[in-house]
């Protein structure tokens, strides 16, 4: 569970609530127009971007990942690799059958090497899990992005509509109030949805696929290592690359 997102929409709903009601009631913020205009338009700008299958299964996963992101630490992942390395060096590969492993997508690795896979069978299958899960992360973030884009865009298509319908009943001052309000709730229903809601999630998106490219690379290189029987020391040093400079010292010295 990702506690930096929760917090963030719990205080995001805060901050807007808290003004709302310092000012009036939630009952003044609410157009129906206002809604359809912005939610709807988003709706339909992303059903024609993208194809109903990579919104089907971009959204959802997009969601998982950003309200249950796990931190998996890549220096915990070369100790790990490391050890792996040392138990097979000292037992050969069938001790790992009796590993547990967290990590799934290293458990697939470990259990690959267990098996006695080709090399080359064991890098095609991995690259091909790895790619494939990059890229239903890189679908939800490019449909989040594009929401964030798009809700500002129809908010003030929203405005637009509120003040042609303002001047067009200029003749009746009683209906200027309600279309104004249209239009001004317009803009702000757009604002929130690109500054909560799209963006955040898009960027947070983004994060994870760098964290997840960069530790299932390093997972790739480890079981490969491990499965040309490379010795636990020289494992553990080719796969500090992975890591910052700063942090390369610091494992080096631990160890």
């Amino acid at each position: 569970m990702d506690f930096a997102t929760i917090l963030g929409f719990l205080a995001g709903a805060t901050v807007v609530s808290t003004l709302i009601l310092s000012g009036g009631s939630f009952g003044m913020f609410v157009s129906e127009h206002a809604m359809i205009v912005v939610f709807g338009g988003c709706t339909a700008a992303t059903l024609i971007r993208f194809p109903l299958g990579a919104i089907f299964h971009g959204v959802p996963s997009g969601l998982k990942y950003v309200f249950s992101m796990r931190k998996v630490d890549t220096r915990t992942l070369i100790d790990e690799i490391g050890q792996l390395a040392d138990l097979v060096r000292k037992q050969g590969p069938l001790a790992l059958e009796n590993v547990q492993v967290d990590d799934p997508f290293l458990a697939k690795g470990v259990r690959y090497i267990a098996d006695g896979y080709d090399p080359d069978v064991i890098r095609h299958n991995l690259e091909r899990e790895r790619d494939l899960s990059l890229e239903r992360l890189e679908e939800g973030q490019k449909i989040f992005r594009s929401i964030g884009d798009c809700a500002p865009a129809f908010g003030m298509v929203g405005t637009l509509i509120g003040m042609v319908e303002m001047f067009a009943h200029m003749s009746d001052p009683s209906k200027l109030g309600p279309f104004m309000a249209t239009a001004l709730l317009a803009t702000l229903y757009g604002a929130i949805v690109q500054n909560l809601i799209g963006t955040p999630i898009a960027d947070k998106l983004h994060l994870k696929f760098a964290e997840e490219e960069l530790n299932q690379t390093l997972i790739l290189d480890g079981i490969l290592q491990i499965r040309d029987s490379r010795s636990p020391a020289l494992v553990r040093e080719s796969l500090l690359a992975y890591l910052p400079e700063k942090h390369r010292a610091e494992l080096q010295e631990a160890a």
